[in-house]
Order: structure tokens, then sequence, then C-alpha cells
């Protein structure tokens, strides 16, 4: 493992005889893969990578749960493939010289059979994974069909004709009847607290992280001049957590936006009653609600336009720029997390919220599941607000599909956010 400190490379003997130190330069290492008790193994210099990342090279701010998801995408990246299906020729080879010992090959195919379906079942991976295998499990019990008969007329064995007619059938089954009900949402590899202490522990080694953001209480911001009385903001972001303000705050966006940030709670506390009494003077105001794909979130939208503390019987504009259930049950190609208490505040959804949302998306919601702002990356998620500010000014703004590159893993996925129906 590699050195950050001296950039000299340490084998294992060397860094246990140096009590976890590198042998050159003696600067201790934050983390000894042979040691970790959990799925997820890396070095120092996998860890250095992933904070300068997802700081887009310690330029941007970023919060604890950001960076949780963010070092789930890369530990996941590397098996973000499309299941086994380009090794099926190989499979069709390998049957081909294994004529002689049906039985031999019987078994083998059926521990395939076992893994692509443990595979496509496992909630450590994501929903395009696990579809890619069950469709694999298809393809591959056809094959095993096609090819065990013909094994098995060449040897004239009804006995093994009988084992690949049931493997083959059983394989296109599992993958038919698991595609009907696999669900859609997945586990993140670390957990939060497995994060915080990988994050504490590099601190103690290697300094604070100026970028990482604590809690948002512990945090203050400085009062608002109001200044003379005509001033206000042209525009102001309404979020549905804190975490998102101070995200947005911290990394200058309503500065090079002029725009007001707060959460629907009220937060920052210190300036909130203030920056209202500004908004409410703006009769020319833009409100954009910023919410997860999540039963609080859904409700954002409505809450503004029916709070007196908000924009109850205004005029003003609010568009809707959270990620809608719409957009996620189209192309579910986000980490998609679900849970219990997301399920039982999806069903006490006001009747005003359920009646904007298709009885697509209340199952969805009503089945716990939900997306989370944070799963973009900060430069991502700060591209997608300001996009989606920018069209709104445009009389055909949200007719328009907006791509944008989400580099988070290892590999490049296309991001397509199209107008009030989606994010952005």
């Amino acid at each position: 493992m590699r050195c950050i400190n001296c950039g000299r490379d340490n084998k294992l003997k060397d860094r246990i005889a140096n009590n976890g130190r590198c042998y050159y330069c003696n600067h201790p290492f934050a983390f000894e893969p042979t040691d970790m008790r959990v799925k997820a193994k890396f070095t120092d210099p996998f860890f250095a990578k992933l904070l300068t990342d997802i700081s887009a090279e310690n330029t941007l701010f970023f919060t604890g749960q950001q960076f949780q998801y963010f070092l789930h995408k890369r530990l996941k990246g590397k098996s973000g493939n499309g299941g086994c299906g380009p090794l099926i020729p190989f499979f069709i080879f390998f049957h081909i010289i294994l004529l002689a010992v049906p039985l031999f090959l019987w078994i083998i195919n059926l521990l395939f059979v076992i893994v692509f379906y443990r595979v496509s079942i496992s909630e450590d991976n994501n929903y395009q994974i696990r579809k890619a295998y069950l469709k694999t499990l298809i393809i591959y019990g056809i094959c095993i069909l096609v090819i065990g008969i013909f094994i098995s007329i060449i040897l004239d064995s009804f006995i093994s004709f009988t084992l690949f007619t049931l493997l083959g059938m059983g394989s296109i089954y599992l993958g038919l009847i698991t595609q009907i009900n696999t669900k859609i949402s997945q586990i993140i590899v670390v957990s939060e607290n497995q994060v915080n202490q990988w994050l504490n522990r590099w601190q103690e080694i290697n300094g604070s992280l100026y970028h990482l953001l604590s809690s948002p209480n512990t945090e203050r911001f400085n009062p608002v001049n109001l200044g003379a009385n005509s001033y206000s903001f042209d525009r102001v972001i309404v979020c549905d957590k804190p975490e998102i303000v101070q995200f947005l705050i911290r990394n200058n966006f309503h500065f090079e936006n002029n725009c007001a940030v707060l959460s629907i709670d009220g937060y920052p506390q210190s300036i909130f009653n203030t920056v209202i009494e500004m908004l409410k003077r703006n009769p020319d105001l833009q409100v954009y609600g910023l919410h997860d794909a999540s039963a609080k979130g859904v409700s954002l939208i409505h809450e503004l336009r029916n709070n007196e503390q908000w924009f109850k019987d205004s005029s003003v504009n609010i568009y809707d720029l959270g990620i809608s259930p719409k957009q996620i049950l189209k192309n579910p190609k986000y980490v998609i997390l679900n849970s219990q208490e997301s399920a039982s505040k999806a069903q006490r959804l006001p009747q005003e919220v359920k009646n904007n949302l298709t009885p697509e998306e209340l199952t969805w919601l009503e089945s716990g599941n939900f997306v989370e702002l944070e799963s973009f990356s900060p430069k991502i998620l700060l591209q997608i607000i300001s996009r989606g500010i920018s069209l709104s000014a445009l009389p055909n703004g949200y007719e328009s599909f907006i791509t944008l590159e989400d580099n988070s893993n290892l590999g490049t996925t296309g991001v397509y956010v199209y107008g009030i129906d989606s994010f952005g």
C-alpha cells in the first residue's frame, strides 16, 4: 500500500513490522485493508482520492451523507456490470467440451444458476445489476435446455434429459418470477456509523477535513443586514431538510444566484424570520422547492402554497425542483432506499397531496421507497439546481432534456432531467 505522505509502497510485512506506519517516513496508515471486518476494503490512497473527488479538488463543501453515498458508488462501481450475458458463448463451448460427463456438467450448471439467483435478489446490488442477472438467468436457462437436451439425445440418457430439463426450466422460472417480484430498493454497502468512524480516523491521523460539513445544528450564520427597506432577494430555494440548506449556503450558492436558501422547518434559525420578512416584500419573488423523492419531499410544494408562514394566498410563482417518484419509476438508476418509517409517512400524506400523485407514485412511496438529494455528488447537485433555475426563466425551458454527467462512481452515467416532472 502506498503511503500518502511519502508516496512509497509498503508491503504488508513492512506495515506490520512498523506497527501500521510507513516503513520509510513513519507516517501512520489510517486503514489496513487486511484487518477490515466489513465487505468494503480499501487503502489510504483510495480514501484520499475519494475526498479529493467529492470536493472537486478541494473546492466544494460536502455532507457526511453525501460522502457515504459517494463511497458506496465507488465501492460498487467495479461490480456494476451488465450481468453475465457476454459469457453465454463461453458456457456453450464449455458444455460441448464436457459432453462425456453430463452429471458433472449438470452440477456445474446448478452452481451457476444458484450464483446468478443470489446476485439477482441481493439488495447489496442496485436495481440495474439485479435486473441484468435475472435476464441472464432466463438466457442461461434456455441454453441449458437446448444444449442439455442435445447432450441427452447423443448419450441416449433419459435421466440426463430429465435433469437438464428441470434445471433449464427452473432457471427460466426463477428469472421470470423474480423479475416480477424484485425489489427496486437497495442497501448502502457502508453504514453511516462506519463512515463516521472512518472519517474520524482519517482526521486523527491526517488532520481535519475543512470541506466536510458538521451537523447543521452546530453552525450559526451571521444575522442578515436588512439595509434599505426596499432590498430583497429575487429568489428563494426552500429545502425539505436543513442539511441541504447548509450545503448550499456553505458553497455560496445563495451569493452566486442572488437566492435565499431556507428549510421548510425554519433553518437557519438565527436568520429565518428576517429572511422571510425580506422575501414577502418582493411581489416578483420566485420560489423553488427542492426535496427528496419521499413522503416529506412530495409534501413540500403543498406546504409552501397552503401554510400562512410561507406563501398562502400569495401570487408568487412556485417551481418544483425536487426529485419526483415519477422520474424514478421511469428510469430507476438512482440509489433507491427503503424503510418502514418512510412507508408510514407516505400512508399519512394529506389527501390533497395524494391527489397530485399517480397511483404508481403513491404505491411506490407507500412501499417505503425514497431517493435522497445527497445521493448526487456535490458538483452534480449544484449543476442540476442551477440549470433548473435557469430553465424556469425560459418560456419553453421545461420542454427540453438536460444531460448531466455524474462521475461519482467508476463509470460515467448520464442523468436526464425533464421539466417539472422530474429533478431539475
